[in-house]
């Protein structure tokens, strides 16, 4: 068995998807480790250490896929269309396994699947105890709300904790957290650890504890519809419109007394929910910084521009993207393992091949593309018909009745579109960024 670690090449990704400690790993599993060249080098893990740990190192992507049962990115492999056709270096038949985004990139998926690629979407790792392990969304957002809170420190002009000095106090910053997920609890513990007041706020009544077990005070109107406001699975029920008026009032009073506010909000295929206005902003005080962790998903203020610090109303606005790719050595390394610990139950111990059991539970929930087909229902609305297939249609005979047939067939598959759901059918609470567990 042979596994592959390519190389990132879109534009501000840092990561790789492998580290020494998994390549060692993987050899005492059976398999065969390439690592292209320079694979590491942003993560401050060179050529030297990969090959220290086992690993033989790929002159080129070519070189380092050939052959390969298994190949690892952390991205989506790029296409022709995005300037490096990495796709085009599959063959059929092999396995890739990366955080591929499969609920919004349709054409990505669809490539894959006419490849003949069997794609497993990390992102889609299944929200259950023995997943918890390989979640990447969780391990990377830990790391981004923790940058998140640095990054609005490094914006703001004044220092964060209390202080008492000769020439007068420093009275300490407040921060808000707006999204109690993984990445806001880290953002709260970061912020709390540095000094500051933190204020935090979350639709799901169960965040409360959680926020004032890391020293944070709850924001929120908790009236018998909020204590009522989480279902059995741990999701959010539909407020009612006078809860959201008095929580929306509740926010729009706080606001305006914070330093740094933290916005975490992420619904799966879907654009970011909207948490502060313009309004918001124009009521917060000179020199306040919002961090918009959702800025790649059109971001949870309206302001926020991607890629761009920004100043409106007198406040900044950060709006990176790829968060985890800001601490790229240690989000690397927490990336490898998750793709470590999901590969090992595949591998056969007598065999040493790979033995992928298509009824469990995990390879089901992450197992996108298999036999040049899309099997993921939720990616299927989105990735269009197969290349081949219409081609196929284009040159076939006509028989009689066809026309209907296929119009019903069309109709159906119409139909099937429209009530298909990108996103999950019952979405988590303030979902924090890149919808990690909760």
């Amino acid at each position: 068995m042979k596994i592959a670690v390519l190389k990132e090449r879109r534009d501000g990704e840092q990561r790789v998807a492998a580290s020494p400690e998994t390549v060692k790993k993987f050899i005492d599993l059976g398999a065969g480790v390439v690592v292209e060249t320079g694979a590491g080098d942003h993560a401050a893990l060179s050529d030297a250490v990969f090959k220290e740990a086992g690993a033989t190192i790929g002159k080129n992507p070519a070189d380092t896929v050939k052959g390969a049962d298994i190949v690892l990115k952390v991205q989506r492999p790029m296409t022709g269309a995005e300037g490096t056709d990495e796709i085009a270096l599959f063959s059929q038949g092999q396995i890739l396994i990366c955080q591929l985004n499969a609920l919004v990139e349709g054409a990505t998926v669809r490539a894959l699947a006419d490849k003949g690629v069997q794609a497993f979407a990390m992102e889609l790792v299944p929200r259950i105890t023995r997943a918890q392990s390989m979640d990447i969304l969780s391990s990377q957002a830990n790391i981004a709300g923790y940058k998140a809170v640095l990054d609005g420190i490094e914006y703001y002009g004044r220092a964060v904790p209390m202080m008492s000095t000769a020439a007068g106090r420093v009275t300490p910053a407040n921060v808000f957290v707006m999204g109690v997920g993984v990445a806001g609890l880290q953002a709260i513990a970061t912020a709390k650890r540095l000094g500051a007041v933190v204020y935090a706020t979350d639709v799901c009544p169960d965040t409360k504890e959680q926020v004032e077990s890391l020293g944070g005070k709850f924001v929120a109107v908790e009236n018998e519809e909020f204590l009522q406001a989480q279902t059995a699975g741990g999701y959010a029920k539909e407020m009612s419109d006078d809860y959201k008026k008095q929580q929306a009032a509740l926010v729009a009073e706080t606001i305006p007394k914070m330093d740094i506010v933290v916005t975490t909000a992420l619904i799966p295929g879907r654009a970011a929910p909207v948490l502060v206005t313009e309004d918001h902003v124009k009521s917060m005080k000179p020199g306040a910084v919002i961090v918009d962790l959702a800025a790649e998903a059109g971001g949870n203020c309206p302001l926020t521009e991607l890629g761009k610090v920004v100043e409106k109303h007198s406040v900044r606005l950060v709006g990176h993207g790829n968060w985890p790719s800001r601490v790229a050595q240690t989000t690397s390394l927490l990336f490898a393992k998750n793709l470590l610990n999901f590969i090992t139950p595949m591998v056969d111990k007598e065999s040493g091949k790979i033995a992928i059991n298509t009824e469990d539970e995990i390879i089901k929930g992450t197992l996108v593309t298999q036999g040049g087909e899309i099997v993921e229902e939720r990616v299927k609305a989105n990735a269009g018909a197969p290349a081949k297939k219409a081609a196929a249609k284009k040159t076939a005979p006509k028989k009689a009745g066809a026309k209907k047939a296929g119009a019903k067939k069309a109709s159906a598959k119409k139909a099937a579109a429209k009530t298909a759901d990108p996103a999950p059918a019952s979405e988590p609470t303030t979902p924090d960024t890149n919808a990690e567990e909760k």
